[in-house]
């Protein structure tokens, strides 16, 4: 009798074992997936580190995204690129963009043509792929995810930014992709079409072929009956971008995955579905100036339901959400009396000149302050461009409420991405990694950069980790030197006070950049091999 239970007892753990082996496995699975966290990088487009309540904004607030600053780290001393393809050329391949050949870009306005005529799709892409031809052979951000067997995905303004192709998609590592492959077109918010893993997809009700482009943002009677007429504009494309990234989500909530949200929001022209009930009756702003913080606020509540929905799922504490922008603050709006483009001083009526004179919120008219006070807006080579927000969020794995003064780049997170996968690099980037400001622990693994450059329409510049800072205006053939821990509008100009620091720095910026870059063209057109 005894031997009988003991047989029974031994066929009994046997069979759960076996029956329950896939249970036992996924569980381990879900053990081993501890150590590498879903990831979800959102990047914001043109939004300045002013427009977050986090940094002071005054005239609505971004809760969701605030959330992530203060229960996470946040990088006070981040930089990206004056404007958004060479932000996410840079950002995808690891090198900063003073390099030359390290990305092929095409302008713009490629697939105007298949709006209306669905069947030129192909052609298209075929044109496009044969345009950009054999890229440089270099390590693209997603495949640092895929070799640690991560599920890549894209959703919104789609890799570089400009234009792209399904082929070009794939050879960066995109598992899957949901958006615009047109820059042009992604300046509208009602497209006509968007593309999915290769495939045009047709938005139906949705009729402008230019995705309801209405040009830069004026306020006159005229330009805000157009902007709030939706005739032919049914579906906006934040929607659709929502919900693509819940589904992608929920489809891969077994398995560690990278999510990559380039968003259009708030990129002008302004437009929005309805104005937010935070902003509408709030008599301090016009009604454009209600359309575009709701813009703002749009993305704070996309956020939010983002956060809700890896609660729901269980998988909150094993996702590190990241928040940044592709460069420093835009405006997208005339506002007679209050704000003009092209930009001027509002108090003199003169064109700012970007060596003594240069835009600051108050005598250019932000009522926002999206540049948080600094110097100058996107595409110049002032702290107002290139300065970002940089927010890492993940429940419970880093140190809520942590400021880091660390100068880090855009170019930086890969890197920092290969270190926590233990991931190794098979080419020296231009990226180092701060996994160690994240997750302190490992003292002799902290990397920091000495000075970092990055270039623009203006010309090209450098920071140094003790906070010096040097500028080259190319139109004039100027260098200024400023110390930003004392100076961080940039209005006190050391370069004749301090000749050999210009000196040192210069010998260093050039060291940074690939080719005559200081002496050569200043368009970026010669740095990143446009193709027109």
């Amino acid at each position: 009798m005894k031997t009988k239970i003991l047989r029974l007892i031994i066929s009994s753990t046997w069979a759960l074992i076996f029956f329950n082996a896939p249970i036992i496995q996924a569980q381990k699975n879900k053990s081993q997936n501890v150590n590498k966290p879903n990831v979800i990088y959102i990047m914001a487009d043109d939004l300045g580190e002013g427009l977050l309540s986090y940094y002071g904004q005054k005239y609505f607030t971004t809760p969701n995204i605030d959330k992530l600053a203060e229960q996470g780290v946040v990088f006070n001393n981040s930089y990206s690129s004056t404007f958004c393809a060479p932000s996410r050329a840079t950002f995808l391949t690891g090198y900063n963009d003073c390099r030359e050949d390290k990305y092929v870009l095409t302008s713009g306005k490629g697939y105007k043509e298949s709006a209306t005529d669905a069947t030129k799709d192909e052609a298209i892409q075929e044109a496009i792929n044969s345009a950009i031809g054999k890229e440089p052979d270099v390590v693209y951000l997603p495949q640092i995810f895929k070799e640690a067997d991560y599920v890549t995905g894209q959703i919104g303004k789609l890799d570089y930014g400009f234009l792209t192709t399904a082929k070009q998609m794939d050879n960066h590592g995109w598992d899957y992709h949901y958006g615009y492959y047109d820059h042009t077109q992604a300046h509208g918010f009602y497209p006509m079409f968007l593309h999915e893993n290769g495939k045009r997809v047709a938005i139906p009700g949705n009729t402008h072929p230019d995705a309801a482009k209405t040009g830069e943002s004026g306020s006159n009677e005229s330009q805000e009956r157009d902007r709030w007429n939706l005739n032919g504009k049914t579906v906006y494309s934040q929607d659709l971008f929502l919900n693509k990234m819940l589904k992608f989500i929920r489809d891969n909530k077994e398995k560690p995955f990278f999510l990559y949200h380039s968003t259009q929001l708030p990129h002008g022209p302004v437009a929005i579905p309805a104005i937010h009930p935070e902003v509408a009756f709030n008599d301090s702003l016009t009604q454009i100036e209600k359309a575009y913080a709701s813009m703002v606020k749009r993305l704070d509540d996309d956020l939010g339901v983002i956060l809700n929905e890896l609660e729901a799922l269980g998988i909150a504490n094993n996702t590190m959400i990241v928040f940044s922008s592709d460069n420093g603050h835009e405006l997208y709006y005339n506002y007679e009396g209050r704000t003009a483009k092209p930009y001027k001083n509002i108090e003199t009526g003169e064109p700012f000149n970007n060596i003594k004179d240069k835009f600051y919120s108050e005598i250019g008219g932000d009522i926002f302050n999206g540049n948080k006070g600094q110097a100058g807006l996107k595409r110049s080579n002032w702290n107002g461009g290139v300065k970002v927000p940089l927010f890492f969020y993940w429940p419970e794995k880093l140190k809520s409420g942590t400021e880091s003064q660390k100068l880090v780049a855009n170019y930086d997170f890969m890197t920092t991405m290969a270190d926590m996968l233990d991931v190794k690099l098979k080419e020296n980037k231009d990226g180092v990694s701060y996994l160690n400001e994240l997750m302190p622990g490992n003292p002799e693994k902290a990397e920091e950069h000495n000075s970092i450059a990055f270039a623009s329409f203006m010309g090209p510049a450098l920071i140094t980790k003790d906070g010096w800072k040097l500028r080259y205006f190319a139109p004039k053939k100027i260098f200024q030197l400023y110390y930003l821990p004392d100076d961080f509008k940039e209005t006190k100009d050391l370069a004749k006070q301090y000749p050999e620091k210009v000196e040192a720095l210069k010998a260093e910026l050039i060291q940074k950049c690939d080719g005559d870059l200081i002496n050569g063209s200043i368009s970026y057109g010669r740095n990143f091999n446009f193709v027109r």
